[in-house]
């Protein structure tokens, strides 16, 4: 008994102080050796091009911080029977004057002026339910989701052949069923605009804008940007961005759209400053399924309000047709940190270990003399001293 748990205790010393190291066994196999150097170069190869160089593994990342500002510049000379000549300049046709990293600028128009707190005809429509024959087909005070105003109970003549019920509103009412072709402000593809976008990577205690270190104000007047003559001018023309972003301007300007102004500010920070430039890139936001192209074009309605001689309220409705850009400014900067390239080096090595353990596997399993390999595998437990 005494010498049975003297024995048990020499055991489990043995096995907590013991050391085991592995036996150096040499196989003089063409397969296993080449199956061995080629998995140890895919590793390396994976490591090496896409850890290191694609994915930048060994450095430390910071996403953008950004603000834009914009400004458009051109004018547009109408001659329409409803408002005759008119000149549309920036603070009409950019709406509103200000936006965060968005503009819309406006390029069709319904316009109805004249209008008054009256009584007359509801407009015909396929979403109203307008139509009557007598008085007792209107109820007064009724007011309908598509309508243009509350009903007074009284049903009139619409047309020669049509009746509907009359509406208390703003009259005459709005007719947009007929939408100007070809846009009249469809020259607003001449207009420019100056788009100043300042970006910070806080980690880094980085800043920079796109107004690079060349550009000064001589080369800001007469600059374009074009992609392959003028890629860093911050100027663009409207009517080159809707080409770019695969559309044409024309049309899209009948019934407006949105239009994405991308620019991409990634950047290798442990290069110099100079290399980190931003990048531009256009893109239509807006449905334009064919298939379902339900309410399509971005469009809205806004009134300028005035006193007519009679000193009673007026209106001129508008429904503008546009084109919304909105500038989205997207980016990622990295710069080289010992913490990440610590751990990415220690998943390769890692990594690598693991190839004498496949190669064990197949030669065990997969060669015909995985017995006498098997056999030959040496376990030995050295003395304690």
């Amino acid at each position: 008994s005494a010498m049975g748990c003297k024995n048990c205790c020499s055991i489990c010393l043995q096995c907590l102080f013991g050391y085991e190291t592995n036996v150096m066994l040499v196989i003089n196999n063409k397969g296993v050796g080449a199956l061995f150097r080629l998995i140890q170069f895919l590793i390396i190869a994976y490591v090496a091009v896409y850890v290191c160089w694609i994915q930048r593994a060994y450095q430390d990342t910071d996403s953008v911080i950004s603000s834009v500002s914009t400004k458009v510049k051109g004018n547009i000379l109408t001659n329409t029977s409803i408002e005759g000549v008119h000149v549309w300049d920036v603070p009409e046709y950019v709406i509103p004057p200000q936006g965060e990293k968005s503009f819309f600028v406006l390029t069709n128009v319904i316009p109805t002026p004249g209008q008054t707190q009256s009584k007359c005809p509801e407009v015909r429509s396929n979403t109203s339910i307008c139509f009557c024959e007598s008085d007792s087909d209107c109820i007064e005070g009724q007011t309908e989701v598509h309508g243009n105003g509350v009903q007074t109970g009284h049903c009139v003549q619409y047309s020669d052949t049509i009746k509907t019920c009359e509406v208390q509103a703003w009259c005459p009412l709005e007719n947009d069923t007929i939408i100007p072709k070809p846009a009249l402000l469809g020259a607003a593809e001449h207009f420019t605009v100056l788009i100043k976008n300042n970006i910070q990577y806080p980690k880094f205690n980085f800043r920079k804008r796109n107004l690079l270190h060349h550009i000064n104000s001589t080369y800001l007047k007469n600059c374009t940007f074009d992609r392959k003559t003028d890629p860093h001018c911050p100027i663009f023309r409207l009517g080159h961005m809707v080409t770019e972003a695969g559309e044409d301007f024309s049309v899209m300007a009948l019934k407006g759209g949105i239009i994405g102004i991308f620019i991409d500010w990634n950047c290798d920070l442990d290069f110099p400053e100079r290399f980190c430039i931003p990048k531009y890139s256009f893109s239509r936001l807006d449905n334009k399924n064919p298939e379902n192209n339900v309410a399509p074009g971005y469009n809205f309605r806004f009134a300028k309000y005035y006193k007519n001689n009679k000193s009673i309220e007026t209106r001129t409705l508008i429904k503008a047709f546009g084109i919304r850009f909105d500038v989205i400014v997207f980016g990622m900067a990295g710069k080289f940190n010992i913490v990440p390239t610590i751990v990415n080096l220690g998943a390769a090595l890692a990594c690598l270990s693991l190839v004498t353990a496949i190669c064990d596997w197949v030669m065990l399993t997969c060669m015909k003399d995985h017995d006498q390999y098997y056999f030959n595998t040496i376990f030995t437990i050295l003395p304690e001293k």
